[in-house]
């Protein structure tokens, strides 16, 4: 269980790597495609985007850093885990249900792995 617990940590930070990238990166492009905004609407809001593109990587970040801290993995994980699915959560609220299944769920998936490798 504790290597399907660090397999989904991982992915939900290359998750979190790809949204970054996205999000300060692509948001004119394929995001601007993605979520449906004319081209006015994202670069409105590109300057928003890029500061939400930065703290999904701060996200990534602690993700990474869990994974190598050795016996720090699960306290370490489990925060930044559980930032990750608030953030899904307040996002499924607020922006749309899509955030939920994209965000938290993965993350709720890893939490439980790693509850049950511990």
């Amino acid at each position: 269980m504790r290597t399907t617990a660090l397999v989904l940590t991982a992915l939900v930070a290359l998750l979190h790597v790809y949204i970054l990238v996205l999000e300060m990166f692509l948001w004119r492009t394929r995001a601007r495609r993605a979520f449906g905004m004319s081209a006015e609407q994202a670069e409105a809001t590109a300057t928003l985007a890029a500061n939400q593109g930065l703290y999904n990587g701060f996200l990534a970040a602690g993700l990474v850093w869990a994974l190598v801290s050795g016996a720090e993995l699960v306290p370490r994980a489990t925060f930044f885990l559980l930032c990750v699915a608030a953030a899904g959560l307040y996002g499924a609220a607020t922006v749309g249900i899509r955030i939920l299944y994209v965000q938290t769920v993965p993350a709720a998936l890893a939490l439980a792995a790693l509850r049950l490798a511990a």
